[in-house]
């Protein structure tokens, strides 16, 4: 992979452990020579990402929107930042500029970009690695939450194996090379895409 996008809080949680893993994993994806693409601010676990790239000589690209960059929030030392309108935009900006997906912790904002981007894969839409760096059992609830949804029938256990977890970054960045997107969508086949 050349380029990975992460989704991820714009907060640093209550343990330090968040901050560090974020940082580490900008670290090691710059000595790994992979494009770090995320959100665009110097806060938070963002911030901590991009400094830890950064730090490690990586290439980081942001993708903020114009009015987040109005209130101070852009970091200002990225190899690019890319300035967009809404929020909206900005998903469609990151996706474009990555080969896979890493979530770390964060809110509703963190779990929206999740969500959207595995529903895309599951759809057919792209066939990127869409994976959850599970730093301290943050994601434990929703690992239950997905399996309750096949469960029940929401959920087909194919698509949901398609989340790619991991709590360990070399390893999540393994499963990640090593992914293959099933050869049909949720409901639509390739020959529907193209």
């Amino acid at each position: 992979m050349k380029s990975i996008t992460v989704f991820c809080g714009a907060n640093s949680g209550v343990d330090e452990i968040y901050e560090k893993q974020a940082n580490l994993l900008g670290q090691v994806l710059a000595k790994k020579g992979i494009r770090l693409v995320y959100g665009g601010a110097k806060v938070g676990l963002m911030g901590a990402i991009a400094d830890g790239a950064l730090s490690a000589g990586g290439e980081v690209v942001g993708v903020l929107p114009k009015f987040l960059q109005e209130k101070e929030l852009a970091h200002e030392k990225l190899t690019e930042l890319v300035v967009v309108n809404s929020m909206h935009e900005r998903k469609l900006k990151m996706n474009d500029l990555c080969d896979g997906v890493i979530a770390l912790p964060g809110a509703f904002g963190t779990l929206e970009e999740l969500f959207e981007m595995f529903t895309w894969a599951q759809l057919g839409l792209h066939e990127k690695p869409v994976a959850i760096l599970n730093i301290n059992g943050f994601y434990d609830s929703l690992n239950v939450l997905t399996k309750n949804m096949v469960d029940n029938g929401f959920l087909k256990k194919e698509n949901r194996d398609m989340l790619i977890v991991s709590d360990n970054i070399e390893e999540l960045l393994q499963k990640m090379a090593t992914y293959k997107a099933p050869e049909v969508g949720k409901w639509i086949t390739k020959e529907k895409l193209t």
